[in-house]
């Protein structure tokens, strides 16, 4: 009987009821091929290819079964199926050939499995790299859903492989860009609470340098990644994760033609170089807390005030908690400790609060012992108010030990804590406290005599580099009024009292703390590259003395190194002499064309009246001890034209005086040399005469001993 369409002929049945023992017969069969052959099918495979129609005799198209197969009648006789499955009772007849492969439809309801052929398939050895990737990214996605901070960082500090979190630095910035301000926002905040507790600062730089390299890349996606990146570059530096050198050395190591130094030009350009820029940065996506750090300060302090008074830890926990700046959190410590000690009544609730935080978790160990550390920075200076301070201090500390909220082996060394560990420390102490007074008078009464009267009569010139520390510290925590005048005073000091070393250890003390002096000043580090840069252009350091400070700066002072860094791009810029004499607001405001006319004038002057003290007075009026190269020059060339010689007995007179020190003379020399090409076409003998001056030059000791003989060549 021929079955009808779409249902089973009464062969088929048959094959249905015999299945079973047609499966046991496979199975039981020494002879039959391992199920592991890709070759090979179990007679369920047949069966499940029974619902296709067959076509004319009740015969349906199977290929790729080539084994020989054991069938059980019902009888239980075994039949052997013909070769190639022609033939015999019971059977579908031979195998149609076709060119095309048969498949098994996964689409089909019958579809099983298990009846997909066994192959061999290749593995490959994981890469650490690849499963750290696709880790980071749940992280990541997981943050931007809660914004929890603290679990971000729990779960990066779980995953581990730390070498691979410029990665993560890299992943976290890519996502935020195509997405919305709030996950920009986001991943900057998140970025300054990892820096330092959970990535440290050099996996910062190379993860942001990764993201440069790329930019070419990530701009084909994101059509303003140059506008993004930049300003998440400029955030980094404003939140102090990244120093403002990173963007001259990453600046060296890009192609000119990649969209990477794009990035760079527009995020020191357009946000970095900006009026208030730090406000603007901060804001631009909207902030995370909308407060400026002074203003975040401000609410510490009022929050600390008012549980003080109310004597509520819940309520004071939640606020800070608000605050939203755990990688803040130090300043909270820091003004804990001071409200403690000026009001020794509340130093019970203060130490309350605080042990509470550490143990809820909400300030981490980290900047527990930062805002402890900071504490001890600035305890001589507090005990100037508060004569109690070092003692309430002294005795707070190992109370907060004991009790398990505050980890010795995280705090400084001894030393640092106040506590005096001898005679020179006592002296020391009493050296710092008077020189403060004598830097807020001078401060007041810019009496720079006064000052230096000030200083002989206190006898310590061993501690001069303390003083040099003191008064930039001081001098970077107000305007630009007095940072000019710390500047000012310190030309001064070279001249009267202070030697080269002193300034070099001065420096060297700055750099190795200013990670802590970056906590209060915000923008310490550009301010010390400053310091460091006007230090040169005054003459009050040479630059092979920034070499010096830098070599003698510990290894782990990464900060330090990459200030000295700034401050010798600061010098190697074009016209740099004169605007980083400006930077403050200071120098005499001449023009450089005016400086020089005012230079040929005093000399034409002098070459007719002779008066040494008259010139050397008009030289020391310019005020411009960094350009004074041009007076040498000047004075060569006008001993050349007029065959005058006494423009020698001027350079002599100014560089007795320390006027014109041996880097402006070696500078002037210099150029004269570069230029003697051209000076020759007008004055035919000049360099028979620019020889004679080096010599005389090189016997007065006006000459750095590099400049020899075989330069005039």
């Amino acid at each position: 009987m021929e079955s009808s369409e779409g249902f089973l002929s009464e062969e088929q049945r048959e094959m249905l009821d015999i299945a079973p023992q047609n499966v046991e017969a496979l199975s039981s069969s020494p002879k039959s091929p391992t199920l592991k052959s890709p070759g090979a099918k179990s007679a369920s495979i047949l069966l499940s290819e029974h619902h296709v129609k067959a076509p004319g005799g009740g015969k349906s198209s199977t290929a790729g079964i080539a084994v020989r197969h054991v069938r059980r009648t019902h009888s239980g006789k075994h039949i052997r199926v013909k070769k190639d499955g022609a033939g015999g009772k019971g059977t579908w007849g031979k195998l149609l050939d076709t060119d095309v492969e048969s498949h098994i439809d996964r689409n089909d309801p019958n579809y099983d499995s298990g009846e997909e052929p066994y192959e061999l398939v290749g593995t490959a050895v994981s890469d650490p790299l690849d499963d750290y990737k696709k880790s980071v990214v749940s992280i990541i996605e997981e943050y931007f859903s809660t914004g929890d901070v603290e679990l971000a960082a729990s779960d990066l500090k779980e995953l581990g492989s730390t070498e691979y979190h410029p990665y993560f630095i890299k992943r976290l910035v890519s996502m935020a860009m195509d997405r919305h301000d709030k996950e920009k926002e986001m991943t900057s905040v998140l970025l300054s609470s990892l820096y330092a507790d959970v990535i440290n600062p050099t996996q910062i730089s190379q993860g942001l340098y990764m993201l440069l390299e790329s930019a070419d890349d990530l701009a084909v996606d994101i059509p303003d990644t140059v506008d993004i990146l930049a300003l998440f570059i400029a955030r980094a530096v404003v939140d102090d994760i990244l120093p403002p050198a990173f963007i001259a050395r990453a600046r060296k190591m890009l192609p000119e033609s990649s969209k990477g130094i794009q990035v760079l030009q527009t995020a020191e350009k357009s946000y970095l170089s900006a009026p208030h820029h730090a406000e603007l940065v901060e804001r631009r996506w909207g902030g995370s807390t909308q407060f400026t750090v002074e203003e975040v300060k401000k609410r510490i302090a009022d929050l600390l005030r008012e549980y003080v008074e109310s004597g509520d830890t819940v309520e004071a926990c939640r606020c800070i908690r608000q605050l939203e700046v755990p990688f803040f959190y130090h300043e909270v410590v820091k003004r804990a400790l001071v409200l403690a000690m000026e009001m020794r009544s509340a130093e019970p609730l203060i130490l309350k609060l605080l042990k509470e935080a550490a143990e809820e978790g909400l300030i981490s160990s980290s900047q527990m012992v930062k805002g402890f550390s900071r504490m001890a920075e600035s305890i001589d200076d507090l005990s100037l108010d508060i004569p109690s301070a070092k003692t309430s201090f002294q005795s707070i500390v190992p109370r907060a030990i004991s009790e398990g909220w505050l980890d010795a082996s995280s705090l400084k060394a001894s030393g640092e804590d106040g506590q005096a560990n001898g005679p020179d420390d006592e002296k020391l102490k009493q050296y710092k406290k008077q020189i403060v007074s004598i830097i807020h008078e001078y401060f007041l009464s810019d009496d720079i005599p006064e000052l230096i009267q000030s200083l002989e009569d206190l006898g310590q010139p061993e501690f001069n580099p303390f003083f040099l520390k003191k008064l930039i510290t001081l001098a970077m925590d107000r305007k630009n009024k007095e940072k000019e005048m710390a500047s000012v005073l310190l030309s001064a000091l070279h001249i009267e009292i202070f030697s080269t070393e002193d300034i070099v250890n001065g420096f060297v003390m700055l750099l190795e703390s200013s990670e802590d002096t970056a906590l209060d000043i915000l923008d310490a580090s550009n301010e010390l590259a400053l310091f460091l840069a006007r230090a040169v252009i005054d003459d009050v350091l040479a630059p092979l003395n920034l070499e010096e400070i830098s070599n003698k700066l510990p290894p782990n002072c990464s900060s330090g190194a990459e200030t000295v860094c700034t401050a010798q791009s600061l010098l190697s810029a074009r016209h740099a002499g004169e605007r980083i004499l400006r930077c403050w607001g200071g120098g005499t405001g001449w023009a450089v064309e005016d400086a020089k006319d005012k230079i040929q004038k005093l000399l034409e002057e002098f070459e007719s009246s002779g008066v040494l003290s008259e010139a050397c007075q008009c030289i020391r009026d310019l005020g411009m001890p960094f350009f004074n190269h041009e007076v040498v020059k000047k004075a060569l060339v006008m001993a050349m034209e007029k065959k005058n010689d006494r423009m020698l007995d001027l350079l002599q007179a100014c560089f007795n005086e320390g006027l014109i020190t041996i880097n402006q003379m070696t500078k002037g020399f210099g150029r004269i040399k570069d230029g003697l090409e051209d000076l020759a076409l007008d004055i035919p003998n000049a360099k028979d005469k620019f020889t004679f001056y080096l010599e005389h030059a090189k016997e007065k000791d006006w000459l750095l001993p590099s400049f020899g003989l075989s330069d005039a060549s």
